[in-house]
C-alpha cells in the first residue's frame, strides 16, 4: 500500500516536472522569437533611416541644378518628414500599424522616383560625381531594404508558427504572445505596368 502511494506520488512528481519544463521552454523559445522579431524590425529601420538620412544631400545636389522643379524637392522632403514622424515599435506590429507605414515609406519612395526623373532631363547633373555617388547609395539601400524587409517576413512568420501551433498555442495565449503583421506588397504591385512607345 505505502509503495503504491510512492509511485502515484513519483508520478504526478514526473508529470508536473515534464508540464513545467514544458512551459517553461515553450516560453522562453517564444521570448527568443520576440526579440528575433525585434531585431528583425530594428534592421528594417536602420535601412529606412539610412535612405532618410541620404535623402537630404540628394535634394541639396539636386537643387543646385533645378531650382525651378521646386514641387519635385518639396515633396521629398514632405515624404521624408513624414515617413520619419511615423514611428512604429517592435510591440505594436499590427496589420494596420504596418500598412500605415508602408504607405508612408512608398510616398518617400514614389517622390524619390520623380526626383530621380527629373535629374534626367538635366545632363550636367546627371554627369555631376555627388549626384552618381547619392544615386548610387540610394539603390544600394533600396536593395538592403528589399532584403531587411524579407529577413523580417521570415522571422515574423517562423513566431506566428510557433505562437499557432498546438499545445504551444496554451502557453502564448496565457502569456500574450500575438501574432506580428508581415511587409505586404504595395496596393497595385500585382497590376503589371503598361509599357507603351
Amino acid at each position: 500500500m505505502k509503495n503504491s502511494k510512492n509511485r502515484i506520488w513519483i508520478v504526478i512528481a514526473a508529470a508536473v516536472a515534464v508540464i513545467g519544463i514544458f512551459f517553461y521552454s515553450t516560453y522562453n523559445g517564444f521570448v527568443s522569437k520576440d526579440e528575433a522579431v525585434k531585431t528583425a524590425w530594428s534592421n528594417v529601420e536602420t535601412q529606412y533611416q539610412r535612405r532618410a538620412d541620404l535623402i537630404p544631400n540628394l535634394v541639396s545636389t539636386v537643387k543646385g541644378y533645378a531650382e525651378h522643379e521646386k514641387s519635385t524637392l518639396d515633396e521629398v522632403v514632405e515624404a521624408r518628414a513624414k515617413a520619419m514622424s511615423f514611428q512604429l515599435s517592435a510591440d505594436d506590429l499590427t496589420p494596420e500599424k504596418m500598412a500605415e507605414f508602408q504607405r508612408a515609406q512608398s510616398q518617400v519612395g514614389s517622390a524619390l522616383g520623380r526626383l530621380i526623373a527629373v535629374a534626367e532631363s538635366y545632363p550636367d547633373l546627371k554627369a555631376n560625381q555627388n549626384f552618381l555617388e547619392l544615386q548610387a547609395q540610394l539603390e544600394g539601400t533600396e536593395n538592403r531594404i528589399a532584403v531587411s524587409r524579407k529577413e523580417f517576413n521570415e522571422v515574423v512568420n517562423s513566431y506566428n508558427v510557433a505562437i499557432r501551433r498546438f499545445p504551444a498555442n496554451l502557453v502564448a495565449g496565457m502569456f500574450g504572445f500575438e501574432r506580428k503583421a508581415r511587409f505586404t506588397a504595395a496596393e497595385g504591385a500585382q497590376t503589371a505596368p503598361t509599357v507603351a512607345f
